[in-house]
């Protein structure tokens, strides 16, 4: 092998003193047509369970390929060689290795493949860490812990030999009945990407190629159909759509970016020349590849109606601006390749995506001379014997526990508590509804055991998930709660389909007694205290009730859930509802009648523990909603997000104010706010507000408040939202314990697209909101902007200074 130390003895693409750029160049110069289009395409495999190569995934969307024929040439990416079938990870890693040993052996430049894999809750493998969905990551309200468990995530991957991560996703909710809400932070454009922003720098910062999906606005699918078509105008996408990304693309400086599915106003964003090239790549600065989701390419053709046929689809996305087709080769291989023969599109476009390809290759080693297949996971291990590896690599570790605890704990939202929680005394429970007693209830659709493992059945799921009521009798066990006595009901299927009873026969069950209603509420009434377990249960296309292209009519509760809810709301036990769900649903009477409501999205393998501890009081709850939760099921779209007259008013019979709006959320503290202190009240369009207030927490332990701060802009040129999150700080205290919380507010932030399409600040009366939620100031503080309207680009700023100074104690109550 040629050594890339000597550079009269190497080729240039291996010398390492060179820039990444400056090598992928040399290597394009000695490149075969398609060797360079082989660099452009994915395959998608699976690892052998007993470490040997790797196969192509039998997919019914495209035959695999031939990879006798495809590896001579070379490969751009292997898709998912974990996350296809369940696999050790010590053998699966053996068998990537062994495989990458067989890409590089058969191309004439010796360069292996860039292998990806999702990453969504945590790598999804056999046996890896399963952590909260994102939604659960916006509830937590917490970037620094996201941007720690990204890290671990990363560093799980790249032990293994992965590259790259599909993921975050930074679409901003617009409908939440929308299947792929779970997948989401939230709907606020600010807090998705402050806490994408976060997950971004965590995964780069393990060497992880980090990618940003779905760009854009895939999430504002007509009626919240999975791929329907997108209807914004360009204000809506410029402020609400667009900013996590560019804040993600400025501050997480990502090194690949996904083009949504979807078409806005008709134009697919796949074949977006605007939107991936001149808006990411010119504006925005954004130097990393952009890869195709998976058959996106394909669907010009097939669904978008944009292209005849594969090659005229391959060559839109190429001068679009898409470089890598995923997840295997398809229009970006024969298609492609034959129009580039044909004249039809000009082998310089071939050259532009792969010149990003192989500098990306280069900036993680894979162009360097002595580059190895082996992955630091199987560094020390004998590779003779794969029988001996199996165990050897634990992607569950009790560090990553500890994180999905403290997240998972986090996010926990109490959305109403009439006094009855924590629960004080021993009591008889009954643990009631189709998530009491199911360990996949805690899961989003990409965890592994969901997303994979229900292919496989028989497969252990290769984690520990208790249930909640594994959780909860464990929890009672070891509180002053010991003696209580745990009962469970199934009573209702989460979907409504078939149930199991006593009595029942579970053939087509239409009768909600004989579904088991009447025997939860037997149980109810038999008890001190009845807590439901109520929710979704995610899978994909269908296979659930949450999950991608699991869509929902409206924010009805799934099955019969409601009738089960209301039957023991109608026993007069008190009842506290508990949710395990992908999406906020309506929760009709439980909103003003339940003793206690505990929202919790997808929370993952700690989650029922998460949950139990909340309700016995060993965890304090902090979570916030980062969605609305409505109070009748059939208000979407509809977000806190929203101007006057997308509001409740006497111009139309129907009302969206939510239940429980954006940013809400109880703890077993009580915090007292006081203040403000303002300096500046008044400043020009390229200035900054000053104040500051105090917060102490005046209640009788240690809790955390969520300070939140909101714009609202009374007067503008084009209609804004009546307001919209600008800031937010956790502030823990300690009982007694008070802060004095400084702030600075640019004027930057009051920034929106005008009639023009350019952003700007305009002079005019502001408000600045303190607030424990969208629905609840604490301290309001009017402000002013003088001077000329200024424009601004995308080097504005885009958070204000919140600083925290600690006061001294004071008496605790």
């Amino acid at each position: 092998m040629n050594d890339h130390r000597n550079p009269e003895s190497a080729p240039a693409w291996r010398d390492t003193t060179l820039t990444p750029e400056a090598r992928a160049d040399a290597l394009i110069a000695a490149m075969t047509l398609r060797e360079k289009t082989a660099q452009l395409v994915g395959v998608w495999v699976g690892a052998d369970a007993d470490g040997d190569e790797v196969a192509p995934h039998q997919h019914e969307m495209q035959p695999p390929p031939d990879l006798d024929t495809l590896l001579p040439y070379g490969l751009g990416q292997l898709t998912r060689p974990f996350g296809t079938a369940p696999v050790d990870p010590a053998l699966g890693a053996l068998s990537l290795l062994r495989t990458q040993q067989r890409i590089a052996a058969a191309n004439r430049f010796g360069i292996p493949a860039l292998a990806h894999e999702e990453c969504l809750a945590g790598f999804a493998a056999w046996g890896a860490t399963a952590y909260p969905v994102p939604l659960s990551w916006g509830a937590a309200f917490n970037p620094e812990l996201v941007r720690t468990m990204a890290g671990a995530i990363g560093r799980d991957l790249r032990s293994v030999g992965v590259h790259q991560g599909l993921a975050p996703v930074l679409d901003v909710v617009r409908d939440a009945r929308w299947g792929r809400v779970e997948e989401t932070i939230g709907e606020d454009p600010y807090l998705v990407g402050t806490i994408a922003t976060a997950y971004v720098q965590g995964l780069e910062s393990a060497g992880i190629v980090a990618t940003l999906k779905h760009f854009a606005g895939y999430s504002a699918s007509r009626a919240g159909r999975n791929l329907a078509p997108v209807s914004m105008g360009p204000r809506e996408r410029a402020d609400v759509i667009l900013p996590p990304f560019e804040m993600a693309v400025r501050e997480g400086r990502p090194r690949s970016v996904m083009p949504a599915y979807t078409d806005t106003d008709g134009l697919p964003s796949a074949a977006d020349q605007a939107l991936l090239t001149r808006l990411l790549r010119d504006t925005w600065g954004f130097t990393g590849t952009v890869v195709a989701d998976y058959f996106g390419i394909a669907f010009l053709a097939s669904l978008h109606g944009v292209a005849d046929g594969r090659s005229e689809a391959a060559a839109l996305a190429l001068a679009g601006g898409v470089d890598v087709e995923l997840p295997t080769v398809d229009t970006f291989g024969p298609p492609l390749f034959d129009a580039v023969v044909a004249g039809t599109v000009p082998e310089r476009l071939i050259d532009r995506a792969l010149r990003r390809v192989l500098a990306q290759k280069a900036e993680l080693g894979l162009l360097d001379a002595d580059w190895s297949p082996v992955p630091a996971a199987l560094a020390d291990a004998d590779l003779s014997e794969p029988r001996a590896l199996r165990g050897l690599v634990d992607l569950d570790r009790p560090a990553n526990r500890a994180l999905a605890t403290e997240l998972a704990e986090q996010a926990v939202v109490l959305l109403r508590n009439d006094g009855l929680l924590p629960l004080r005394a021993p009591a008889r429970i009954a643990l009631i509804g189709p998530n009491a007693d199911e360990p996949t209830a805690v899961l989003g659709c990409y965890s592994f055991p969901v997303h994979v493992g229900g292919q496989h059945p028989g497969t252990p799921l290769g984690i520990e998930l208790p249930t909640l009521y594994e959780a909860l009798a464990a929890e009672l066990a070891g509180s002053e709660l010991a003696g209580s006595k745990l009962h469970t009901v199934r009573g209702v299927t989460v979907d409504g389909e078939g149930c199991d009873a006593e009595g029942c026969d579970d053939e087509g069950c239409d009768d909600e007694e004989t579904a088991g209603i009447a025997e939860a509420v037997r149980a109810a009434r038999e008890a001190d205290v009845a807590v439901l377990a109520l929710g979704d249960r995610a899978g994909l296309f269908g296979r659930g009730t949450s999950g991608e292209g699991c869509d929902a009519a409206s924010l009805e509760l799934p099955g019969r859930q409601r009738q089960l809810l209301e039957a023991v709301l109608d026993t007069g036990t008190p009842v506290v509802v508990t949710l395990l769900a992908g999406r906020p649903y309506a929760l009709g009477r439980a909103a003003t009648e339940a003793a206690g409501i505990v929202q919790c999205f997808f929370p993952g393998e700690a989650g029922t523990q998460a949950l139990a501890g909340v309700l016995s009081g060993r965890v304090n709850p902090s979570g916030r909603l980062p969605v609305s939760v409505p109070a009748h099921p059939g208000v979407q779209p509809s977000t806190y997000l929203a101007a006057r007259l997308a509001q409740a008013g006497g111009v139309s019979s129907t009302d969206p104010t939510p239940a429980f709006a954006f940013g809400h959320g109880l703890g077993y503290s009580e915090f007292g706010w006081s203040g403000p202190e303002v300096r500046t009240a008044e400043t020009g369009t390229d200035g900054a507000f000053r104040l500051a207030f105090e917060l102490r927490n005046t209640g009788a332990r240690a809790g955390t408040e969520v300070v939140q701060l909101y714009l609202h802009d009374p007067v503008a040129t084009v209609v804004q939202p009546v307001q919209r999150l600008i800031g937010y700080r956790r502030i823990p205290l300690e009982a007694g314990a008070g802060c004095r919380v400084e702030l600075t507010v640019p004027a930057d932030l009051a920034s929106f697209t005008g009639r023009e399409g350019e952003r700007i600040v305009e002079p005019g009366a502001l408000e600045l909101r303190i607030s424990a939620s969208s629905a609840d100031p604490r301290l309001t503080v009017p402000l002013r902007l003088t001077g000329p309207t200024r424009a601004l680009d995308h080097t504005r700023r885009l958070h204000p200074t919140v600083t925290v100074h600690d006061l001294p104690a004071a008496p605790i109550p």
